[in-house]
This record gives structure tokens, C-alpha cells and sequence, in this order.
């Protein structure tokens, strides 16, 4: 990630939830993140993980996506691969790719890359105002919804069910690649 970034994730963050009249204790609370953490990232002395970025943006209600597309500015209807936000997580090589063009709606497709032997971890919380399906790409990847275990292969599509944490796992020794599609319209239907 880059400064320019960090810092514009920072700013989104905290004027996100400054606009939602929420302080750092209670976006904590929701989130499970430190207080201290919050600040620094708010700040921009600290570089965000996934997990991390998954559990504020959730806590924000928010999709990482929106989050990141957010942090990156203008609107726009095409979105061409040479210009669409790529973030990697620092801690475990994980790429994201917002293949949506940022803000366009509620729909978002969101292209991930899982090195091998990596696993992500999100918390319910992160899913609590979306529908999401995973369609792999290539690879296999180990999907833990819960107390369920998915093993998807190449052109599986999964419907994930109510919120619960999940773990995106890659037990593999190549990469595996998924598309993500987030529909913020249908959540209200879910429960919690």
C-alpha cells in the first residue's frame, strides 16, 4: 500500500465515522479493534491489514471496496484494469482488486488473489449488510463459513448464508483466484 493511500485510508476512516456521529470507543466496540489501533490508524501510523480494514469498514457499514474506493476519490462508470484500485494486504500478500467502478451502486465485484498457504479471517461483523457469493477463477480455496467448510474449485459459485466469521484459507502451494460479488440491497433481508 502506499503512503498516499495509508493516508487517504486514514482520512476516509475518520471522517467516516465522524459523519456517522460515532466515536472511537463505540466504533471499537462493534469492530473489536483496539481503541489505540483506531487512532493509529486514523492518524496514519499504522498500516491496516485486511482483517483489520474488514472489521472497521464493517463497523462503519461499509464494504472494504467502498472503503478503499472511498479513500481513492472520484466516481467514475468504466472501470479499466490499468486504473482499478489494487490493494495487498501487508501482512499476508493478499491482493484485492475492485473490478466495480467505485461508487457505481450497490453491486460491487471484487477480484482477490490468496498466496499459497495463506489464510484471512473475517468476523461476522464484516458481513452483516451484504450478500455475497464467491466465484473461484483458478485454484482451490477452503472457505470456512462458521461451523461450515466449502472446498471450491475453479467455477464453483458459493452463496454465503447469515453473517457468521469466516476464513478464507489457501492450503495449496499456487495461488488461488476468486471474484467476489457484494449486493448491499438485498441485506436488510439477512439476519443478524
Amino acid at each position: 500500500m502506499t503512503d498516499d493511500l495509508t493516508a487517504a485510508l486514514a482520512a476516509t476512516v475518520r471522517t467516516t465515522r465522524e459523519q456517522q456521529g460515532l466515536t472511537v470507543a463505540a466504533v471499537a466496540e462493534v469492530s473489536g479493534v483496539s481503541r489505540a489501533m483506531i487512532s493509529k490508524v486514523e492518524r496514519g501510523e499504522a498500516q491496516p491489514t485486511a482483517a483489520l480494514l474488514g472489521r472497521l469498514s464493517g463497523a462503519l457499514g461499509l464494504t472494504l471496496s467502498e472503503l478503499i474506493a472511498r479513500a481513492e476519490g472520484d466516481a467514475v462508470r468504466l472501470s479499466r484494469r490499468d486504473e482499478q484500485p489494487v490493494w495487498t494486504d501487508p501482512e499476508t500478500g493478499y491482493v484485492r482488486r475492485a473490478v466495480s467502478p467505485p461508487g457505481s451502486s450497490a453491486l460491487e465485484l471484487v477480484e482477490v488473489e490468496l498466496p499459497p498457504g495463506t489464510e484471512v479471517a473475517y468476523p461476522a461483523q464484516a458481513y452483516r449488510f451484504i450478500d455475497q457469493q464467491i466465484w473461484m477463477l483458478s485454484g482451490h480455496l477452503r472457505f470456512v463459513e462458521g461451523d461450515q467448510v466449502h472446498e471450491l474449485d475453479a467455477g464453483d459459485c458459493l452463496q454465503l448464508g447469515a453473517p457468521a466469521d469466516c476464513v478464507f484459507v489457501n492450503t495449496t502451494t499456487a495461488p488461488c483466484r476468486y471474484l467476489i460479488v457484494l449486493d448491499k440491497i438485498a441485506a436488510p433481508r439477512r439476519s443478524p
